[in-house]
């Protein structure tokens, strides 16, 4: 087989496209999508989200200590696209957007309701990567829409038409 020399600015491509929410000390709310995502651990569950310090969202996510990953289909594609393409700090994107939010239970976090699945998660740990500081994020708790869930709570992500 032939090869060839690839980008390496993603090489791990495709994986689930994520929107990241998280509230601001002031009680602002806000969401970016994300590239970097991935899950680091079974035991305890975690998750690690990677986010470029210029942001808006990363000194929300440095000062309050939690995020929500919210998995997105393709059905969510232009809020998608919005959310990362405009920011927080010029508008309230989530506002603009009409975008559904409820209360988190266990963190101080906006879930996406259109979202089929959102991932409570603590900061447990940070690490500077280059161009991203990639938070570790103890899993809290985990929503999915009711249809996705089994009767042992497991989620069948085939049945999501995730954004390739």
């Amino acid at each position: 087989m032939d090869k060839k020399q690839a980008n390496s600015k993603s090489c791990l491509q495709p994986v689930p496209k994520v929107i990241v929410s998280c509230r601001g000390k002031n009680g602002e709310d806000n969401a970016l999508a994300v590239a970097y995502c991935c899950n680091c651990s079974y035991d305890p569950p975690m998750v690690m989200v990677g986010i470029v310090p210029s942001r808006h969202s990363y000194s929300m996510i440095k000062d309050s200590g939690c995020f929500v990953v919210n998995l997105v289909s393709k059905d969510y594609s232009e809020i998608f696209n919005y959310l990362g393409s405009h920011s927080g700090r010029d508008e309230n994107k989530l506002a603009k957007m009409n975008v559904k939010t409820a209360e988190a239970l266990k963190i101080n976090a906006p879930i996406l309701l259109d979202c089929p699945v959102n991932i409570e998660c603590k900061v447990v740990d940070s690490i500077v990567t280059g161009s991203h500081e990639m938070f570790v994020g103890k899993v809290e708790y985990v929503h999915a829409d009711a249809q996705l869930v089994n009767d042992k709570g497991n989620i069948d992500f085939s049945a999501v038409n995730f954004i390739s």
